[in-house]
């Protein structure tokens, strides 16, 4: 049986599987095809609908047959939350994930790292790759709960805790947006954005509501920090809040008055200016404070494109392309990439980002060659290389090129190949990794 951590897969046989969350849990179910959308009210499978081709619930078990899925699809996300209303679904005991083939035989085994806000948690996914069926560990969640599935999955439920029957949506339904004069805002942004050649931008409102918080905690200490006073930076608001991101920005300013001042304030500096110009960003929120005691007022904007499968993996692509442009320069043959260490690497910056760490030794001792073991890699020599707060590929691979330790690693010539592997969240904002093996 494979003990998995989160973005770890392991390869899955043919025939019928029974997936159990057994605890105080509501268990449910989407069916996807590649794009990650649903096709259909039936894609969703819940205690009130408990069948779908291919998929059927009872109880806290979901029996899965991936070859008698409904036409088009490859993807079935597990999700679990809390049996009461609004309680966090990883307070114990935890919701642990097993996996059991037709004949009961123990497969795979998953717990996610505890959760904090988070009221929805999308535990694992059975998708295929090259004609394979595999199961990966996702441990994503959802501070607002149903909405956030809607918004990523094309669902519209009622979050009310009654859980009624969805309604599919032919795109994610667009977020309220809250916040402070919210047509102060977009229009001059977008103006902005469409004189430097950017798309527009659209509230969002986790980006909102994570904007709020985040101004706030600054408000009340008088002091503008990405770390608040309570230890929270403002990117895990940002994770907290739902809202998955493949690209950040962020403004922490203080003395606007309005949000025309603040943009104003943006565009005056060469730095803030290309945040509000990020072409990569599609999503924004804006919220501001008053500190009581000196009347000054604290404002947090923050700019992001949501993560998609196809955006992380050119994201992480990229990281490849440029870091073998870098060995040909220098006489060498470019990396081959190997699944196995990619997988690797990216479960290592989602534990980063996730438990607030940032090391070659996880909190348990592990190191790389452990890391590429436990993934199934039998490469003899491991070598890593790490890096947070990058914005782009292009960032992270000129600061590892400019340190020598990291760039001894690109260069080395025994290396063959490489796994990269990206991650949004934690008090850095962005955590990357590269693994390689020979």
């Amino acid at each position: 049986m494979s003990e998995l951590v989160a973005g770890a897969n392991v390869a899955l046989p043919e025939g019928a599987l029974a997936v159990r969350v057994s605890g105080p849990f509501d268990v449910c179910a989407l069916v996807t095809d590649d794009s990650g959308k649903v096709g259909g009210d039936g894609d969703f499978v819940f205690y009130n609908q408990p069948t779908a081709p291919g998929a059927g619930l009872r109880g806290d078990t979901l029996t899965l047959e991936p070859a008698r899925l409904r036409a088009g699809a490859t993807r079935v996300t597990v999700v679990v939350s809390a049996a009461e209303p609004g309680e966090p679904p990883a307070r114990p005991p935890a919701p642990t994930l097993q996996v059991t083939d037709r004949q009961g035989r123990p497969l795979a085994r998953f717990t996610p790292p505890p959760a904090r806000q988070e009221t929805v948690l999308l535990l694992a996914e059975v998708y295929r790759r090259g004609g394979v069926w595999k199961l990966r560990a996702l441990g994503q969640g959802y501070a607002d709960g149903l909405a956030g599935l809607a918004r990523d999955f094309g669902v519209e439920v009622a979050d009310d805790g009654t859980a009624p029957p969805p309604r599919a949506a032919s795109a994610p339904a667009p977020a309220p947006a809250p916040g402070p004069h919210p047509d102060g805002f977009l229009g001059p942004v977008n103006s902005a954005r469409a004189a430097a050649g950017s798309r527009p931008v659209s509230l969002d409102a986790r980006l909102v509501s994570a904007a709020r918080a985040h101004a706030a905690v600054m408000a009340a200490t008088g002091r503008l920090d990405a770390v608040g006073a309570d230890g929270v930076s403002v990117h895990q608001r940002v994770t907290a809040a739902g809202f998955r991101y493949l690209a950040v920005g962020e403004h922490l300013v203080s003395g606007p008055r309005t949000p025309a001042e603040f943009i104003g304030y943006c565009l005056r500096t060469d730095r803030a200016r290309h945040t509000l110009h990020g072409p990569a960003f599609t999503h924004a929120g804006l919220a501001h404070a008053k500190d009581g005691r000196t009347g000054d007022v604290f404002w947090t904007a923050l700019w992001a494109s949501p993560l998609t499968p196809a955006g992380l993996a050119g994201t992480e692509a990229e990281v490849v392309d440029r870091t073998n442009r870098e060995r040909e320069r220098a006489g060498l043959r470019p990396f081959a990439v190997d699944p196995l260490l990619a997988t690797a690497a990216r479960a290592h910056s989602a534990d980063m980002a996730a438990r607030s760490f940032y090391s070659h030794t996880s909190p348990e001792g592990g190191r790389p060659w452990d890391r590429a073991a436990a993934a199934g890699s039998a490469r003899r020599t491991i070598g890593e290389n790490i890096a947070c707060g990058q914005r782009s590929p292009a960032e992270v691979v000129e600061g590892w090129m400019h340190s020598p330790g990291h760039r001894a690693n690109i260069l080395k010539p025994a290396f063959t190949h490489i796994g990269v592997g990206f991650a949004g969240g934690g008090p850095s904002g962005t955590y990357w990794t590269q693994l390689f093996g020979a």
